[in-house]
């Protein structure tokens, strides 16, 4: 069984962006790496989509949501400024419940739940960073998060 953490894709920058930040929307490239991501996982059986209340992060993940008939389900533990410890608690609940999940989430998420995973014995290959439109498939055994894979499905 399967989780993705997907970082959102590009979304321009924050400081060219004049109203709340949650409200900022993908740009034209994010919503081609957006695209990309739901062609790559086109073939990954999936049974729930969870987002950040950020527009960018709900964006990311609509294509792969709409091609399954599935709701985005926004989650405040992964929402940005969220905790290590919400955001693996909510991982560690699907992967007992046996959900095959994907996660839209951000930049200062997805890394503290790697090192808090890789903590926690979890194999985790952390060199390529996390960038933007790139997701971590995370294994699940019996239960539990035993691996951690970087992919990058950008054009």
């Amino acid at each position: 069984m399967t989780i993705l953490l997907v970082r959102h894709a590009h979304a321009g920058a924050r400081s060219a962006w004049d109203q709340r930040d949650s409200e900022r929307p993908l740009s034209d490239k994010g919503r081609h790496q957006a695209d990309a991501l739901a062609a790559h996982v086109a073939g990954t059986r999936l049974d729930r989509v969870l987002s950040s209340a950020a527009v960018r992060c709900q964006q990311t993940v609509a294509p792969l949501a709409h091609q399954r008939d599935l709701d985005v389900e926004v989650h405040p533990a992964i929402t940005e400024g969220a905790t290590a410890g919400a955001a693996t608690t909510l991982i560690r609940q699907l992967a007992a419940d046996g959900a095959r999940a994907a996660l839209s989430s951000h930049g200062d998420v997805i890394p503290a739940v790697l090192r808090a995973l890789a903590d926690d014995g979890v194999a985790v290959d952390t060199s390529h960073g996390v960038p933007k439109g790139t997701y971590y498939e995370l294994d699940v055994t019996d239960g539990a998060v035993t691996g951690a894979r970087f992919v990058d499905p950008r054009p």
